[in-house]
């Protein structure tokens, strides 16, 4: 006779296994659901135009700064698991990208062309900043499946390290619109980004997993960490 677990124990162990991806999925939805929630009752503000800009250009840049993190986390601490939702975050990312985008194009104005040529790009650039980096996710999101990954091979790392200008081409959208008084925000999103970068460059990525590596286990070799894609499966073993 075949052993069959109880219910409430493969449960928990499904949980324990994927607490990561559960947190990651519903905490990329809740800005989401926040704004239409609110927009349903009516209760985004004087402005909600505004309202919707602010909430979509910051979620989609946590979420970027999030799917970055995932590879310096490891490198600095061995921990694999956030390897494994990196491409959810990116994906994430993307959309509210995308959504941040059509609120500028739909709702503040109104799709003409027009008075999108003559007021918005001549009189505020941030927004070629901004649709510049949104295109290099749009070919990261579109390319992000296994099977892009086996047509283009060698060029789809090449292709996928657009992440890094693109996360560069964000914060200073976000720097260049933002009103004097408020940037300080924009130069700490900036100030984690440069970190998250630094962490990536070859000497000190090696001497950090070597250290890392020495005090776990003095005898083992160093090994550079690898230096994974950001909008794709990690390669295995990481689940």
């Amino acid at each position: 006779m075949t052993n069959k677990q109880p219910v409430g124990t493969s449960k928990k162990n499904w949980l324990r296994e994927n607490w990561l991806r559960v947190l990651t999925h519903v905490g990329a939805w809740l800005p989401g659901m926040w704004l239409a929630w609110n927009w349903f009752h009516n209760n985004l503000g004087a402005d909600p135009v505004t309202t919707l800009n602010n909430v979509t250009g910051r979620a989609a840049m946590v979420l970027l700064l999030l799917c970055l993190a995932a590879t310096p986390l490891y490198i600095v601490t061995g921990w694999r698991q956030g390897l494994a939702v990196r491409r959810a975050l990116g994906l994430y990312a993307f959309a509210y990208a995308a959504l941040h985008f059509a609120n500028f194009i739909v709702l503040d104005y109104g799709l003409d062309l027009q008075f999108i040529l003559d007021d918005g790009i001549q009189t505020k650039p941030y927004i070629l900043v901004g649709l510049t980096a949104l295109l290099a996710l749009s070919a990261l999101a579109i390319t992000s499946t296994k099977g892009w990954q086996k047509r283009l091979r060698r060029q789809w790392t090449r292709l996928h390290a657009l992440i890094y200008p693109a996360g560069v081409l964000v914060m200073l959208h976000f720097f260049w619109q933002a009103k004097a008084a408020e940037k300080i925000e924009p130069l700490l999103y900036a100030a984690l980004l440069g970190l998250l970068l630094l962490v990536r460059v070859t000497p000190l990525r090696k001497a950090i997993v070597g250290r890392r590596q020495r005090g776990k286990t003095p005898k083992r070799s160093t090994i550079a960490a690898p230096e994974p894609a950001a909008l794709t499966t990690p390669p295995q073993p990481t689940e």
